[in-house]
């Protein structure tokens, strides 16, 4: 579903929405884990954002505004009851969930301290004092 360049010039208003979408449905994973590749076993990072809900088009709007990551269907567990809804996972990992932290950044609540951290493992140097001027954070995005 479209391409992967990432987001465009976008609304103020859309960035919130997607923030508080985040923010209230959705999971941030910044952890390590240990990962198995051939006989080594490394500490590999786990950079992972999803927004899981039953509203199809919402996730394919925040995909197409963003135009990062993917939607895909979730599968149904067998013990799931028929009557309940399909459910819809939008996900973002690695570069691309730091793209999307950079924007949401400043209208994230909930989430914020995740965000964060996603924010300073790849750029530590932009946000180092954790309270910056709107202005200065989009001069700042401008730059990358």
């Amino acid at each position: 579903m479209g391409n992967n360049k990432g987001p465009q010039k976008m609304r103020d208003t859309d960035i919130a929405y997607i923030a508080g979408l985040f923010d209230g449905e959705g999971s941030i994973d910044f952890k390590r884990r240990k990962e198995k590749r051939g006989k080594y076993t490394t500490n590999a990072m786990q950079i992972t954002m999803r927004i899981e809900m039953t509203d199809q088009s919402i996730l394919k709007w925040i995909h197409a505004t963003l135009k990062l990551g993917t939607v895909r269907k979730r599968n149904r567990s067998p013990s799931v009851k028929k009557h309940w809804k399909d459910r819809w996972v939008y996900t973002l990992r690695f570069r691309q969930a730091y793209q999307v932290c950079c924007l949401i950044w400043p209208y994230a609540h909930v989430k914020l301290d995740k965000i964060q951290q996603i924010i300073d493992h790849y750029n530590p140097k932009i946000f180092n004092d954790k309270v910056v001027d709107l202005d200065m954070y989009r001069k700042a995005m401008a730059l990358e």
